[in-house]
């Protein structure tokens, strides 16, 4: 095929996600190295075109990075016939509408997740890609770190034999914004504005136990707003309307049971700011973004319950860690560089817009469960 560039519309690059890790991170790191490598040893560069609500920050970032098109005007940058694809990393409301207009523009879609804030609004996005015979994806990071990679290695080796449960604990305290200044954007806590923790992670969790342990059928839910109060990025106080702390239980297809604990009121005693525990019946291990530990059964100690003495064994201690055995590159940038190669290739691509619908659905049933008061069974979309 040769070597050539790609014109990518990117949407919503002023915010943090996605200016670092797509914009510096993925795009401009791959033409940095070259382009995207493709089957036949050609080479693809990606041409960033910047789109946005605020042309002085636009007009900024593209200055810093030499970037030649930046504009406010949405439809002209999808008039354009040189750019092949719209990315979305806008906030929640406003990407079915931006991307429904790429999508009748003819351009291939590659969106941040949730793809929507409703399961509705996800297949029509989804379907809409599919009849205009359009490649689409969406944005499935955590599959790349490499703890989960390492995960994955051991679950393909049948390191675990059989795979009884998952325990996930995810989060970080969040500060409220008072005394100092919080590290997450305030429309996060307002449910008005699309926020709320299951919203943006019950997506995460549903790929990640999906890709690794199998489908989600059945949810259960419990939702907390533990901190009513915050202040924003000028310093007003607001009261936090959305959920900021959620936990699931996830039955997956096969069998296993999947809990996994979501916050941002939480301080961290654990090793990163994700785990997951896997425990089998030849071994079990804990993964994080990173490192990934394991314990074979034939290794598995033998504690005996005492309180009336104290622990002798340090339990830390009988966990292997796992080797690396290879170089990781920014999980980001690797999707990016598969969806690349998949619109110009034709190589495979599992992470389309109907698989984002199904992360929506697990956050809708959620919600749902919280509200009820019940484990939601979850239909085939």
């Amino acid at each position: 095929m040769g070597d050539h560039v790609l014109g990518v519309v990117m949407n919503g690059v002023t915010g943090r996600m996605g200016y670092r890790q797509h914009l510096v991170r993925s795009v401009l790191a791959i033409n940095e190295q070259g382009g995207v490598t493709l089957p036949d040893g050609g080479r693809v560069r990606l041409r960033p075109v910047l789109v946005g609500r605020n042309a002085a920050k636009l007009a900024e970032l593209a200055d810093r990075h030499g970037i030649a098109e930046h504009t406010t005007d949405l439809d002209a940058a999808l008039a354009d016939p040189a750019n092949t694809i719209y990315f979305d990393a806008q906030v929640t409301q406003a990407r079915v509408a931006a991307t429904l207009r790429a999508i009748e523009a003819g351009k291939h879609v590659y969106t941040e997740k949730p793809t929507a804030e409703s399961v509705p609004e996800a297949l029509r996005l989804a379907q809409a890609a599919e009849d205009a015979g359009l490649k689409n994806g969406v944005v499935q990071d955590k599959l790349f770190l490499p703890g989960l990679l390492k995960l994955k290695r051991l679950i393909d080796g049948g390191f675990f034999g059989q795979i009884l449960s998952v325990r996930g604990e995810f989060g970080y305290w969040v500060f409220e914004g008072d005394w100092q200044a919080a590290q997450r954007p305030s429309w996060n806590y307002r449910a008005e504005d699309g926020g709320g923790i299951v919203l943006d992670m019950f997506p995460h969790w549903a790929y990640v136990l999906e890709n690794l342990f199998g489908r989600v059928v059945s949810v259960y839910a419990q939702v907390a707003t533990h901190i009513p109060e915050r202040w924003d990025e000028s310093g007003r106080p607001y009261k936090a309307t959305a959920d900021d702390a959620a936990y699931g239980v996830f039955e997956l297809a096969g069998g296993v049971v999947a809990q996994i604990n979501s916050s941002w009121a939480v301080r961290v005693n654990r090793d990163e700011l994700v785990e997951f525990q896997v425990d089998g019946t030849h071994g079990s291990a804990v993964a994080g973004l990173r490192g990934c530990r394991v314990q074979h059964r034939s290794a598995t100690p033998k504690p005996v319950w005492n309180p009336d003495v104290p622990a002798t064994a340090r339990f830390r201690d009988g966990w292997q860690e796992m080797p690396d055995n290879g170089e990781f590159d920014n999980g980001f940038k690797v999707q990016w560089e598969q969806f690349v190669r998949h619109v110009v290739a034709g190589t495979p691509f599992p992470y389309t817009l109907r698989s984002g619908a199904r992360g929506v659905q697990i956050a809708e049933l959620g919600l749902r469960s919280h509200a009820e008061g019940r484990r939601l069974p979850v239909s085939e979309l």
